[in-house]
């Protein structure tokens, strides 16, 4: 932390900055973020790394044996994986493998796994990387219910289901048409049927340009490349339809009543390169009418993509110029934004400028009226433009009309009110706008608060994730953890209760209350089809393909011995009989590159050819029970 005041800031700092920076400027950001980092990191060195002082009383501490208050719920990046931690401890609870492979849980190796992430023609994975940006939970009566987690994976273009019950991902699918996967929102109602007031889509933004469809053709023309907005099913996981917009999609945000949903765009030039994509000194946060949308597909009037199924309605501005008839509505913001997110309260959408040192706070009645052709100008929908600081990129609200939005270059988080903003867009010079910036260590992405994109938002912590940790933690080398900064936020001051390590390089996450989350111990041997139980338990052979049904009770396998044929296909499926809660068994396989645990009650299968001839020793690599070690059965492949 360097030698700045916490103290509330009286806006003299920010008397030079008036405007959006220029594109010169622009172009120099690159050089002064790295300034910044220097400094920062000399002010850091100099007090030889200590931590910031805690304030006495801003935060329980957690003691051994207490449960923490919240779950947080957190990308990884391009570990491809979510992970959950419990808040405000900062403890690990656990790291749940969606887009990459886990040899602990063997995800990725199980056929129930492979089935799930989507294998090619051989059995092998069709992907074996992932990106994760972006966790949002499903809702009912506008806050979180407790049924399902989703996160995208940017690099393929893939939108996975996690099972808040299991802390497990049941489904995944791969959006057509779609590079660059960045931003998802769940919405919290339907807006055609009143009597559905919970998750029944997800709203997927399409980041990059492409050709469409992506076919080889047009390669060289940038010009006949688009980007898609894409609705998906949260029950079935299925495509529902896509809108083609000018521009990009970063980030998205929805609606408590289920009309809108929105992304900000960093891109409104449709350019390729960085030069084209910050020529304009404004770009956009495009709003979907979710309605007309349906609508239309419901009524026929869309078009397909190559070979992709899926409706696609035209959201670009040429095909929408009547308001009274429009699906999109680009209200101008500030410069390449960064972030869209929604007040608990429903009425607003706010995006932060980036490259502009503005929030733009957003009327959601405004944008429904220029839908109805009441309103002149999408512009007309901006209630307030403050001036917060440099670097503005994501916003979290604490429920009280405050909101908090991470600035980058500064490191910091600023902290100021949404009606003192709107009073000042309307003229009155004596409104406080910003009420207190604190320092951060270093570079803040993402931050969010505790409950936060709820009605219920509690304003108790906002977690600040920050990109760079220079002097923070003990060095490990060139790559160095991620900070994640826990702030309480429940007082007048904002006051830093513990910095957290994570492994690189988380970006969005939730702060769920913890009586939200209900999970289950034991699972239903019954739901599990392919269920070992004693009637069905042993070696069945067909030819060269065998499959071996076993069971596992600690501390021992129903097998001692397994015995097949060197050329066999061999599909192993185990079944856990254990019902004590925690009481796990692995099953590895030496040389075969098997892995895998079942929990109890669970089951689960491995298919694998048994291409090399000895004695192998199968045994559980889960520790179970006193006789854990002697856990194991000799698997026996015969030349």
């Amino acid at each position: 932390m360097d030698s700045k005041d916490n103290g509330v800031d009286n806006g003299a700092e920010q008397s030079g900055r008036r405007g959006f920076l220029s594109k010169s400027a622009a172009l120099g950001l690159a050089g002064v973020t790295l300034g910044l980092v220097a400094c920062k990191e000399e002010a850091g060195a100099a007090k030889g790394g200590a931590a910031a002082p805690q304030k006495e009383g801003a935060s329980k501490e957690i003691a051994p044996g207490q449960l923490d208050e919240y779950y947080a719920f957190i990308s990884a990046g391009h570990g491809g994986e979510a992970r959950v931690l419990g808040l405000p401890s900062g403890r690990t609870l656990k790291r749940i493998p969606v887009f990459n492979t886990d040899c602990m849980v063997g995800w990725g190796v199980t056929n129930e796994s492979k089935a799930i992430m989507g294998t090619k023609a051989d059995g092998t994975l069709k992907y074996t990387t992932g990106d994760t940006h972006h966790v949002h939970g499903s809702y009912k009566d506008g806050t979180y219910d407790g049924r399902w987690l989703f996160v995208n994976d940017k690099i393929h273009s893939r939108l996975a289901r996690i099972r808040m019950d299991t802390m497990e991902c049941d489904k995944i699918v791969e959006l057509p048409n779609v590079m660059g996967f960045h931003g998802l929102f769940t919405d919290k109602c339907d807006p055609v049927d009143t009597k559905i007031n919970y998750t029944t889509r997800v709203f997927c933004g399409g980041e990059f340009h492409i050709p469409l469809p992506n076919d080889g053709r047009d390669l060289d023309d940038p010009t006949k490349w688009g980007t898609l907005f894409s609705c998906v099913n949260a029950e079935t996981m299925e495509l529902k339809w896509q809108c083609r917009i000018d521009g990009n999609n970063d980030l998205v945000a929805t609606s408590y009543d289920g009309k809108l949903a929105a992304s900000n765009q960093y891109n409104t030039e449709n350019a390729a390169d960085l030069n084209g994509m910050m020529a304009a000194e404004r770009d956009a946060c495009v709003f979907f009418n979710i309605e007309r949308i349906e609508a239309l597909v419901k009524a026929g009037k869309f078009t397909t993509i190559g070979g992709s199924k899926v409706p696609v309605v035209d959201g670009r501005k040429a095909a929408n110029s009547d308001p009274k008839t429009s699906v999109t509505c680009y209200v101008p913001v500030g410069k390449n934004p960064h972030g869209v997110n929604a007040s608990p309260d429903g009425k607003y959408f706010v995006c932060s400028g980036k490259l502009s040192p503005t929030a733009t706070v957003i009327e959601l009645k405004r944008v429904m009226a220029w839908f109805n052709g009441e309103l002149k100008e999408p512009r007309d929908a901006v209630v307030a433009e403050p001036e917060i600081g440099l670097g503005p990129l994501h916003t979290a609200f604490d429920g009280k009309g405050n909101a908090y939005t991470s600035l980058f270059l500064d490191s910091q988080c600023v902290k100021w009110n949404v009606d003192a903003a709107i009073a000042q867009f309307k003229g009155d010079k004596t409104a406080k706008v910003i009420i207190e910036k604190m320092d951060v260590h270093y570079q803040p992405g993402h931050n969010y608060s505790s409950m936060g994109e709820t009605k219920e938002a509690d304003g108790k912590y906002l977690n600040s994730g920050n990109k760079f940790s220079k002097d923070r933690f003990l060095p490990v080398g060139p790559l160095h953890p991620e900070t994640e900064q826990l702030i309480d936020i429940s007082g007048g001051k904002m006051h830093l209760v513990a910095d957290h390590t994570a492994y690189s390089e988380p970006h969005d996450g939730i702060i769920v209350r913890r009586d939200i989350v209900k999970t289950r111990q034991i699972y239903n041997m019954d739901d599990f089809p392919n269920a070992v139980k004693p009637e069905n338990a042993g070696i069945e052979r067909h030819g060269n393909k065998v499959h071996v049904r076993l069971m596992s009770q600690a501390p021992a396998y129903s097998m001692p011995i397994i015995k097949v044929k060197k050329g066999d296909e061999v599909t192993l499926t185990l079944t856990n009989h254990d019902k004590v809660e925690d009481l796990t068994h692995g099953c590895a396989l030496p040389t075969y590159n098997i892995n895998f645990i079942v929990n109890p009650q669970e089951t689960k299968s491995v298919t694998f050819k048994a291409d090399h001839a000895g004695a192998f020793w199968l045994y559980c690599t889960h520790f179970c029970h006193a006789l854990h070690l002697e856990m194991r059965s000799r698997f026996l492949v015969e030349a």
